[in-house]
């Protein structure tokens, strides 16, 4: 999942891909725009990709030999949080790009799901016209999230839940 949204966020950066302004600010060039925040988020997922790497692979033998495999659970307890955190990070940087793109496709509409998705994003994070520190704004927005603000905005327009058909009304 964080693979695809990493790709995603190149593509919108990508001006060849998008037909958007280069790293999806005005005046590329003075402003560095989106291309940190895609360095930040191609770096996670690059990490992710080594957390999953199972820890039993790492076993040692304890106990005076009588265990000669050890799973390594609680470690893998602790990198799966670790991933789960930097995925929330990386699919934020994405739906800041998101935003962002739609700026330059304005007066234009999309979805009105997506669009109350836009409206909560942008009640936290102003628009970019000009280099500042994404950490505050990535940060706002992985706190949406997690506390699933996200879902639950997206959720109102559904009949039933996509994944478990339970009516959403009741």
């Amino acid at each position: 999942m964080g693979n695809m949204s990493e790709r995603r966020v190149e593509r919108l950066c990508n001006p060849a891909c998008s037909r958007l302004p280069a790293f999806l600010v005005n005046s590329p060039g003075l402003n560095s725009g989106f291309m940190i925040p895609h360095c930040t988020s191609a770096a996670l997922v690059s990490e992710n990709k080594t957390l999953c790497f199972p820890s039993s692979a790492d076993t040692q033998s304890t106990s005076a030999g009588k265990e000669d495999h050890v799973s390594m659970g609680g470690w893998s307890a602790r990198k799966a949080l670790m991933v789960v955190k930097n995925l929330e990070n990386v699919l934020a940087i994405e739906l800041l790009a998101a935003c962002q793109a739609l700026e330059f496709k304005r007066p234009l509409r999309t979805t009105e799901p997506l669009e109350a998705v836009y409206r909560l994003v942008r009640s936290k994070v102003g628009p970019f016209d000009k280099d500042r520190a994404f950490t505050p704004d990535i940060e706002a927005v992985q706190e949406m999230i997690e506390k699933n603000l996200i879902w639950n905005t997206v959720a109102q327009y559904l009949d039933s839940d996509p994944l478990w058909g339970e009516d959403f009304q009741t």
